[in-house]
């Protein structure tokens, strides 16, 4: 498995702690002789429901989009992994010798974000009526991260970028299946609305 750069100036400060965290922990292995092993899960965009409403981290964006405060969706895809998915297989990589001394990817299917949009507004009926599934073109998106909203410049640089990984080992040593997006987008949405987070 590929390491990310983390010397890629167009990578976002959150996803260069996560790499520069891991090679430490993978160094700090290195010369460690306990009896402590080490195995590490990369997950995609976690999605699936929640178990409350006071720090919604990345289902924000499933909140945002239902609750209608996003005009449009950027052109982004996501590799979108349910979080019940992410315990079934941090769970397998604990307790199957074969894991140790790994590193498994835990992304699962890609998604554009307008397809996201398509599912939330076709999927939950009523709640899905202020789901906006406009796309906004990038130079738009550029022009709102340049002068209304700095926030948007870390996502810019994934703006059309279709990432692709293999989940192939998960499935193999650790006999993982994650659900399909669909499910994942779904049950988050409607589990926000379940918590009156949107």
């Amino acid at each position: 498995m590929l390491w990310t750069d983390p010397n890629d100036p167009t990578l976002i400060p959150y996803r260069r702690s996560k790499t520069l965290a891991e090679r430490a922990a993978w160094d700090f292995m290195s010369g460690y002789d306990g009896p402590t092993e080490l195995t590490t899960v990369l997950p995609g965009a976690v999605f699936g429901p929640v178990l409350t409403a006071a720090n919604l981290g990345s289902v924000g964006i499933i909140a945002r989009m239902v609750s209608g405060k996003m005009p449009g969706v950027p052109r982004i895809g996501l590799e979108v992994v349910d979080v019940r998915d992410l315990v079934d297989v941090h769970i397998r990589a604990m307790t199957s010798p074969a894991a140790a001394g790994q590193r498994f990817l835990a992304t699962g299917e890609f998604v554009w974000m307008e397809d996201i949009a398509r599912t939330l507004r076709d999927g939950l009926g009523e709640h899905g009526r202020t789901v906006s599934t406009r796309r906004l073109p990038d130079f738009a998106v550029r022009l709102a991260a340049r002068f209304l909203d700095r926030s948007l410049r870390e996502i810019t640089p994934a703006l059309g970028r279709r990432n692709r990984h293999s989940t192939e080992k998960a499935r193999r040593v650790l006999g993982w299946e994650p659900r399909p997006a669909r499910e994942a987008v779904l049950d988050c949405a409607r589990s926000l609305i379940a918590h009156g987070a949107v």
